[in-house]
């Protein structure tokens, strides 16, 4: 198949264009990561540099060595772990019957879940509300008022919606309940949809210190990225000294060192997942 010059210039500026939108992405990453490794004399001579000459660890050592990062890291840990595995349960549940057009209160729902996309009670409601049912410096207050997400519960209600009747209706001439339906055709189905939600809400859980700053006081019960905040906005609101047997090294060391520390492991987790992604994000956002 022969290709035209237009269709030519078309490839070149196409991959020219592709090139910097990745240049765009990346070089922040590795910015930050050469940075972290950077000694501060040369971090402060070459600002622009993306490569160290020489590797100075001490950044990564005074952070690791803090006996605050890891008790953020498991905090952070059980709320993105607990926290999805919740999310997909009750949103797979609520989605479910909305998808199916004989459920009554189908359309009442559905419009009642898509208003609070667009309207909420607002900062202050929200406080008060948290505070009075006792959620407050619990580890609860990081999973139950961010339950169900009703962008990821629009995705998976069409994605069920997709799932051909005849499959449910020759399971039911089996014998078959709604629950068996549920679990042994619905959800094996829907698998790519799921792992996509399951990545928005761990991803979420992971990435959030909002509400860690409103409505958790206890130092014990901060997030990595609260604690990450902290450091970023005012290095000398939370101290690692005192859990640090290391030598304090420059504050940007270890800002640069949290950062990189706090964001592995997602990147870990996300090329496991991405197969996913796409797939179940078109497929979900078909039918309406």
């Amino acid at each position: 198949m022969r290709i035209t010059k237009g269709e030519r210039v078309f490839y070149f500026l196409n991959h020219i264009f592709m090139l910097l939108v990745c240049f765009v992405m990346l070089y922040p990453v590795v910015y930050v990561i050469g940075h972290s490794m950077m000694g501060d004399a040369e971090r402060a001579l070459h600002p622009l540099r993306l490569f160290p000459k020489e590797l100075d660890w001490s950044g990564y050592k005074y952070v690791l060595s803090s006996s605050s990062i890891w008790n953020s890291y498991l905090v952070t840990i059980l709320r993105t772990v607990i926290g999805t595995l919740c999310n997909v349960l009750f949103t797979a549940l609520l989605a479910y019957p909305l998808s199916k057009k004989d459920y009554p209160a189908r359309k009442v729902l559905t419009v009642l879940v898509t208003f609070t996309m667009w309207f909420s009670g607002g900062m202050v409601a929200n406080f008060l509300l948290i505070r009075t049912l006792g959620l407050n410096n619990t580890f609860w207050v990081y999973i139950l008022p961010h339950l169900i997400d009703p962008f990821n519960l629009i995705i998976l209600r069409n994605f069920f919606m997709q799932i051909p009747d005849s499959l449910e209706e020759s399971a039911r001439l089996d014998g078959a309940n709604d629950f068996v339906i549920f679990t042994r055709i619905v959800l094996p189905l829907s698998m790519a949809s799921i792992a996509t939600i399951a990545l928005f809400y761990a991803v979420f859980h992971w990435n959030t210190w909002w509400d860690s700053m409103l409505y958790v006081s206890d130092k014990n019960m901060w997030t990595i990225q609260y604690l990450l905040q902290q450091l970023i906005a005012n290095s000398n609101v939370y101290d690692f000294a005192a859990a640090s047997s290391v030598e304090k090294p420059p504050a940007e060391a270890i800002r640069m060192a949290c950062i990189v520390v706090s964001t592995v492991p997602i990147l870990c987790v996300y090329p496991f997942v991405q197969k996913y992604f796409v797939k179940g994000v078109l497929v979900g956002s078909i039918k309406g």
